[in-house]
């Protein structure tokens, strides 16, 4: 069974970039994100909870998934939003931990925005916060998305702070355009790869 790491950070951390490194390096990488986007359109038991709590409307006449719909029901209601994601957050964890079970790598690499938030970091044996500065973080996603800064720092509300996740982590990488991050990723790799032997 390979070793699990975790890697998170808050939005515009760059937590993207660093596990595009870790699969330069061989590691499979499991996009929580994207892959909790797809059983929200895939998985039958999920899409009559969501249906079921959220309405039909939560999906179109093709069965697809209506995310305008979706996200103007949660977008400014935390309640609501926590309903969601106390639907999704569950099937995606086990589809992470099938996943995880299915691979042949000294250590697999989780990434999940909300990985200390949903409780799932407990899952993995060692977590990695991917760390930047908050004003280069709220520039980064403007320029990303396409959003004013106040919209990013609407989401970042929604999230733990640097400060309470790094209580969780076992490792930093600082992401702030001043420290090379490709150094920080061949350290953590070799780590985990000792680990493993």
């Amino acid at each position: 069974m390979p070793i699990k790491v975790g890697v998170t950070g808050g939005i515009g951390s760059g937590k993207s970039v660093i596990c595009r490194l870790f699969r330069v390096l061989g590691v499979p990488v499991f996009d929580a994100d994207s892959e909790a986007k797809r059983l929200m359109a895939t998985d039958a038991g999920l899409i009559a909870a969501i249906r079921s709590e959220f309405g039909d409307e939560a999906y179109d006449h093709d069965g697809m998934l209506n995310r305008a719909y979706l996200a103007d029901k949660v977008f400014n209601d935390e309640q609501r939003l926590e309903v969601l994601n106390r639907l999704v957050h569950p099937v995606t964890i086990r589809a992470g931990e099938v996943w995880a079970s299915n691979q042949d790598a000294p250590y697999t690499v989780k990434e999940a925005a909300l990985l200390f938030e949903s409780g799932s970091f407990k899952l993995n044996d060692y977590t990695i916060l991917v760390t930047a500065p908050e004003a280069m973080r709220i520039e980064r996603v403007v320029q990303r998305d396409a959003v004013s800064s106040e919209q990013v720092q609407a989401r970042m509300r929604r999230q733990w702070p640097d400060e309470k996740k790094a209580r969780f982590a076992d490792f930093t990488i600082v992401n702030d355009g001043k420290q090379a991050i490709i150094p920080q990723v061949l350290t953590l790799d070799r780590l985990f790869r000792s680990k493993q032997s």
